[in-house]
């Protein structure tokens, strides 16, 4: 059996956190997606809208970092997603369904007391290579 190798995954695209985590890590044909807010990367501020907005700059933030890691959405097996308000499940959910239209993964989402930011939602996923 070889060696399996850890790959630090990281998108030009995305905005680069402060603190000290990597925007991904690729082991073998499975990727670990950090969390994702809705932060423009050209300003590193959240996008103006709310939380429809934010959720569609998060996932396509996710989508630049699984793209790094040469996958795609198609590829996610499980998201979890943190709110700052359970009461913006809804309009999360009708965002989320418009990135995952096919091959949707497994997903769970819960509440939080806060987010960096302040965001008011942070997803994050695991892909496994299904190219």
């Amino acid at each position: 059996m070889g060696k399996i190798t850890k790959e630090v995954v990281t998108s030009p695209d995305v905005r680069k956190s402060a603190s000290p985590f990597s925007q991904a890590i690729r082991v073998g044909d499975t990727m670990y997606v950090s969390g994702q807010i809705g932060a423009d990367p050209s300003t590193s501020k959240l996008v103006p809208g709310g939380i429809a907005a934010e959720t569609r700059q998060a996932l396509t933030n996710l989508t630049k970092v699984l793209e790094a890691g040469r996958m795609s959405l198609k590829c996610v097996a499980k998201c979890t997603v943190y709110l700052g308000n359970m009461d913006d499940f809804q309009e999360m959910n009708k965002v989320y369904a418009e990135f995952f239209t096919e091959r949707q993964p497994a997903r769970a989402a819960f509440q939080v007391a806060k987010l960096p930011l302040n965001a008011a939602v942070e997803i994050e996923a695991i892909a496994v290579d299904c190219q």
